[in-house]
């Protein structure tokens, strides 16, 4: 992706690139989430590898589109929420902040209960008491695990995106089938496919991700007593150049995960005929018969593990929306006892999300309301995001190059499609 030299580091040295992966690598793995992996594995089984070319197709868009959140988070100090706080309507804030809580509880009862779906699944017992322990250690370790260290965590726990690196060599793969498929864009122009590309679309470009990078981005800049680059406009070109390795690195490793699962799910589910899966732990249980035990249980503990990494991101993302509308202290790197209301909002997010798997609501059904209100909040805020950081009186000097402009309003318009199309097709 191009850009101007002052977004480029005068050196910088792979160790230091490496060393500098966070936010981003964090934003993407946590794309993956059970619901995520309950897309891609409904993408395999129903179609193969006809729609794996879609994961290429939306890469730059998710890279530029999650580069623009953290630009806006490192620029100005402030997160999204509170950006739109000090320059816009209030009742666009309101809007903006209520449909992402919704959706983001919608999803964080899918996620969970797929994670205790999925332990039932390995050791059997109570799938209900698995979830409320699973929401309960996420609200512990993101409320008294320090910033740093917590941090690290996510960072390592992007690793457990690897066991389906190994689902996939497990399974029997044609790879020039699959690979060919990945380049080479084919599309049946039915309602079937277009269904297809909305629900890809909506699952790899969600506002949550948005909010958590751009926040996240703060934290970093706070962990490291730096000032925003609004005010420092001469530390912008290594700082720019690192979220843009971060996001674009970050945003690969999603896609990558992505594409595995929808190879894993085409040579198993979709080569035996198995083409309805409607969540994860379905994918799990179907590949038991199909691919063996050893494949079923890389699955079933990946479902887990990514989800302690994305229920943290979900509650987290909420948490910054709710706080900087209202105006209450927030952040990772605060104390319990300096950030009450935000680590509240975490702990209530977290357990709204938990209490709708004890509710007569199918999980299905809510999945499809989370999509449809991520559907209606994407492109809306997409563009909100647009004019933050194009309109120098908040980003000074820093404003988005002309590249990342072109890019980031195809992926609003894009967005804005997609979304029409979910509503046409239903």
């Amino acid at each position: 992706m191009p850009s101007p030299s002052h977004d480029r580091p005068d050196d910088a040295p792979p160790a230091n690139i490496l060393a500098a992966l966070g936010p981003g690598l964090v934003t993407g793995a946590a794309d993956d989430d059970p619901s995520g992996i309950a897309t891609y594995s409904q993408i395999g089984a129903q179609f193969g590898y006809g729609l794996a070319w879609t994961m290429l197709f939306s890469y730059p868009l998710m890279v530029v589109t999650q580069e623009i959140a953290a630009r806006i988070g490192l620029v100005t100090g402030c997160g999204i929420a509170q950006n739109l706080r000090r320059h816009y309507s209030p009742y666009l804030l309101r809007a903006v902040v209520l449909l992402l809580l919704v959706a983001n509880v919608i999803n964080l009862g899918a996620d969970l209960g797929a994670m205790g779906a999925a332990l039932r699944l390995l050791l059997g017992g109570p799938e209900l008491v698995y979830t409320i322990a699973f929401g309960v250690v996420c609200i512990v370790l993101e409320t008294f695990v320090s910033y740093p260290r917590y941090a690290a965590i996510l960072k390592w726990a992007t690793l457990s995106l690897f066991a389906y690196v190994a689902v996939v060599f497990a399974a029997q793969v044609p790879w020039s089938i699959a690979l060919k498929s990945t380049v080479l864009p084919g599309m049946t122009w039915d309602a079937d496919h277009a269904m297809a590309l909305v629900a890809i679309l909506g699952t790899t470009i969600s506002p949550y991700l948005f909010f958590w990078q751009s926040g996240q981005e703060v934290e970093e800049m706070h962990r490291r007593n730096a000032k925003p680059l609004c005010i420092t406009p001469r530390a912008a070109g290594p700082e720019l150049a690192r979220v843009r390795n971060d996001t674009v690195i970050g945003m690969g490793f999603s896609n990558l995960i992505a594409i595995f699962i929808i190879f894993a799910t085409a040579a198993t589910l979709n080569a035996h005929g198995v083409t309805d899966i409607k969540t994860s732990s379905q994918a799990a249980e179907a590949l038991r018969p199909i691919a063996g035990v050893f494949t079923f249980a890389l699955f079933a503990v990946g479902i887990i593990a990514t989800g302690m990494l994305a229920v943290p991101v979900l509650a987290g993302s909420a948490a910054y929306g709710v706080s900087e509308m209202l105006g209450w202290t927030s952040g990772l790197r605060r104390k319990p006892r300096e950030a009450r209301a935000f680590y509240a909002t975490i702990a209530a997010a977290t357990l709204g999300g938990v209490a709708l798997n004890f509710t007569a609501i199918d999980p299905i059904k809510a999945l499809y309301w989370s999509a449809v209100v991520n559907g209606v909040l994407a492109a809306p805020l997409m563009a909100v995001m647009m004019l933050i950081a194009t309109n120098r009186r908040i980003m000074g000097r820093l404003t988005l190059p002309w590249p990342m402009i072109v890019i980031g309003w195809i992926a609003t318009a894009v967005m804005a499609v997609a979304s029409l199309a979910f509503f046409v097709l239903q």
